[in-house]
């Protein structure tokens, strides 16, 4: 059987049992036998230039070399086995157990907020707004997302940060979005009342009637909020439309991979030349995997002229690392509505590295072009070791040649013992760290403060929001903020407003 012929799920696992143990010296009991983690590649050179946005094809690599870093510098291959491996500087802290959830009635997961052109969290007349995906907590909490739709939730601007956000229920109209399932994006204050959202629209099962049942694009519509004492409402998104979907050439469609990806809009202006708006989203390389434009190539190898620990070409599409193909992708506004897009090459890949750039989100700080995403362990291609977390890269530009932060990426992980094979947290393995999956679907607000959701501690399922944590960052380097809250962990659900929306304020 040739490895196009295996389907991607039976290949991973097959990575994960054989080529992971390969790779790290893992015995299938689980003993470790780790490398000493100063042995190993040095990272791939990054410039951080910029290029034109819009009219230059250049991209970033997250490269093999970089990803390797994790196990290099990040991990300590002598902890006893279950125990977190990584530095304190890039693990999240433990979630207790014992957390509380925001409402019974659904399960809640990726969360964002209503922004600005910016990324800055408006307050709303008094209210903080953010949107979660929700479904009810009546069906298996792992079946979520095919039931998915997006919620949202409001409080006071001046509560306490330990105040229950109000649940205000589904944000569109039952059948009036583009397909049966909703799935993550991003909410923009536009002029006045007008509030324009942008998410990603998937089809599960039968199509509902009047919908085209396309397996994933990304879309948009404009509503409108209403503010009262009473609270917060939304109404009128009644034109939801299409914008972009894969095109197989720089975004892989179904037809040629069914676990491709496309999803997860985020719009920005970039304040240093405003006027123009983008889009980020998760993409995954186009092509039939296997196919020769899906090989790995060297650039995607990233290793310095003459490094002992150098892989080849021929071993690592050996390995099978074709169908980690991710990338994020970028998109301009061509209307001032930001109804009409233009589709342009992905400013960052991860071609033999990772399958899935989940969020992607910029922040511009200081000059700097900040790029976040999160992606799981088991998404890692085999050879490579990961935590699931928040992954960052610095440049000088939208486009550029993205700098990974912390030589390999890594930001903020899970408590997770490195050395032990790669998870999954429906099923965790027994002998790994209780809370590998405790956090997952991070969302980076300005001032570093970081929200996401729980997912798996120590075998209770959360799906609610988790404490918020604070990451510290500059240049090419961040650590977790543990001053921050209780020994790093601030209050649930903590995603505060930055700006005011000018107006009638109904505060107590």
């Amino acid at each position: 059987m040739t490895s196009q012929q295996i389907s991607r799920r039976g290949l991973a696992k097959l990575m994960m049992a054989g080529s992971a143990v390969a790779a790290f010296g893992i015995t299938t009991s689980g003993t470790t036998i780790a490398r000493a983690a100063e042995n190993g590649p040095e990272p791939t050179l990054h410039t951080q230039q910029a290029y034109d946005p819009i009219n230059s094809d250049f991209h970033a690599r997250w490269t093999r070399a970089d990803a390797r870093q994790i196990m290099r510098t990040q991990n300590d291959p002598n902890v006893a086995p279950g125990e977190n491996s990584m530095p304190a500087s890039v693990t999240m802290p433990e979630i207790p157990k014992d957390f509380p959830i925001m409402t019974d009635e659904v399960w809640v997961w990726d969360t964002w907020s209503l922004t600005d052109e910016y990324s800055n969290q408006v307050s709303y007349k008094g209210w903080d707004v953010i949107f979660s995906l929700v479904a009810p907590r009546s069906i298996p909490f792992d079946e979520r997302h095919w039931s998915a739709r997006i919620g949202f939730f409001y409080r006071h601007s001046n509560a306490d940060p330990n105040t229950e956000w109000i649940y205000g229920g589904h944000l569109f109209e039952d059948n009036t979005s583009v397909s049966n399932t909703e799935w993550s994006g991003s909410a923009r204050l536009m002029q006045g009342n007008k509030v324009r959202v942008f998410y990603t629209a998937t089809t599960f099962g039968t199509p509902r009637p009047g919908t085209e049942g396309k397996p994933a694009v990304l879309a948009t519509v404009e509503g409108q909020i209403k503010a009262t004492k009473a609270g917060v409402t939304f109404s009128k998104f009644d034109d939801h439309k299409t914008i972009l979907e894969p095109d197989g050439k720089w975004y892989q469609t179904k037809e040629q991979n069914e676990y491709f990806a496309f999803r997860d809009p985020f719009t920005f202006e970039d304040p240093y030349n405003p006027g123009t708006t983008y889009m980020l989203f998760e993409g995954t390389g186009g092509g039939v995997p296997g196919d020769p434009e899906t090989l790995i190539t060297e650039a995607d190898l990233g290793y310095r002229e003459g490094d002992p620990y150098a892989e080849t070409v021929e071993e690592v599409n050996g390995m099978g690392t074709f169908w980690q193909r991710g990338n994020i992708g970028l998109a301009v506004a061509t209307d001032k509505k930001l109804t009409e897009w233009k589709m342009l090459p992905p400013i960052l890949t991860a071609y033999g590295v990772n399958d899935q750039t989940e969020r992607p989100q910029m922040i511009i700080k200081d000059g700097k072009y900040y790029l976040f995403t999160i992606s799981h362990q088991f998404t890692y291609a085999a050879g490579l070791r990961g935590p699931d977390g928040v992954y960052g890269f610095v440049g000088d530009g939208i486009r550029s040649d993205f700098q990974p932060m912390n030589l390999s990426g890594l930001v903020l992980g899970s408590p997770t013992d490195l050395n032990l094979p790669a998870d999954r947290p429906e099923a965790p393995q027994p002998g790994q760290n209780p809370r590998q999956f405790q956090a997952y679907s991070h969302y980076v607000q300005p001032d570093g403060l970081v929200q996401s959701f729980i997912d798996n501690v120590d075998g209770r399922r959360g799906g609610t929001l988790s404490p918020t944590v604070k990451i510290n960052y500059s240049g090419a380097t961040s650590e977790v903020d543990y001053s921050f809250g209780d020994n790093g962990l601030g209050p649930y659900a903590y995603l505060p407003t930055n700006k005011q929306k000018t107006g009638v304020t109904y505060v107590k």
